[in-house]
């Protein structure tokens, strides 16, 4: 277990690439590791089945490669899912559908150890995040739960009206606006509203900006990642495995199925 290296480099004040996959399979994140491109991994567990076992195969397979790694999870179980993805060796915790800062709140404390100095809910494990050290100072262990990177999805309309209280909240260090969901908890369409969804997306950056939070941003073609530079954005995640395999399924599936129906 090394260094955490996303919060290593949100503390030098670098960039971050990243990119997501639904699949927990281990083979797919030594292929992105083996292409030298990424400084870490997201495993978008709200979208996927998954095992304890897989959590600490997903994670192996990033060290591997030395790339950081981060874990999406569900709002209903998050406090469970990630202390045991931490436990497990996750750098980094994406926490989805808050709505407010006292939700915000309660999922930090919930992902910080049972210490005077945190007053979090994680207790005492021996789980592979401390390296198989079982003599690893307690204290020692509490700091290397701190420095788990605690990112929070914008993506309800309560939560974006309370971005200013949110991003001031100790403990907080990235956010991403989510334009669906948000979308959606306002009953507007994404296309047809593209303008106040991209209005939104803009406040929510500036405004992490104004409390030194990180603005995530995830983009499906790296030419976007520009528009996000000039708004100070400095952390890119770039789509998925699953849009991916559409993308060609729908490209070259097509294209074969039209030459298979000429035959």
């Amino acid at each position: 277990m090394g260094e955490n290296r996303i919060r290593q480099i949100l503390e030098q004040g670098g960039c971050t690439v990243s990119s997501r996959l639904w699949s927990p399979l281990p083979a797919y994140v030594e292929a992105m590791g083996a292409s030298g491109n990424f400084d870490y991994v997201e495993f978008v567990a709200e979208y996927a089945p998954f095992s304890q076992a897989d959590l600490e195969n997903f994670v192996r397979a990033a060290e591997l490669h030395h790339m950081g790694s981060m874990i999406k999870v569900d709002f209903e179980n998050r406090g469970y899912v990630a202390q045991k993805a931490i436990a497990s060796g996750f750098q980094a915790v994406l926490f989805t559908d808050h709505e407010t800062p006292r939700q915000v709140e309660e999922s930090i404390r919930l992902t910080l150890c049972r210490c005077p100095a945190d007053g979090g809910r994680m207790g005492f494990s021996n789980r592979r995040f401390v390296g198989g050290d079982e003599e690893l100072a307690l204290l020692e262990r509490a700091d290397r739960v701190r420095r788990v990177v605690r990112c929070f999805m914008i993506e309800k309309a309560p939560a974006v009206e309370h971005i200013r209280e949110i991003c001031a909240l100790p403990g907080v260090d990235m956010v991403q606006f989510g334009g669906m969901d948000w979308c959606m908890s306002l009953g507007l369409d994404p296309v047809r509203d593209k303008a106040l969804r991209q209005k939104a997306e803009e406040e929510v950056i500036r405004a992490a900006l104004e409390h030194g939070v990180r603005p995530r941003c995830e983009i499906s073609d790296p030419a976007q990642a520009e528009y996000y530079a000039r708004l100070g954005v400095r952390d890119f995640s770039l789509s998925d495995d699953m849009g991916a395999l559409r993308r060609f399924w729908n490209r070259e599936g097509g294209a074969l199925r039209a030459f298979a129906d000429g035959l």
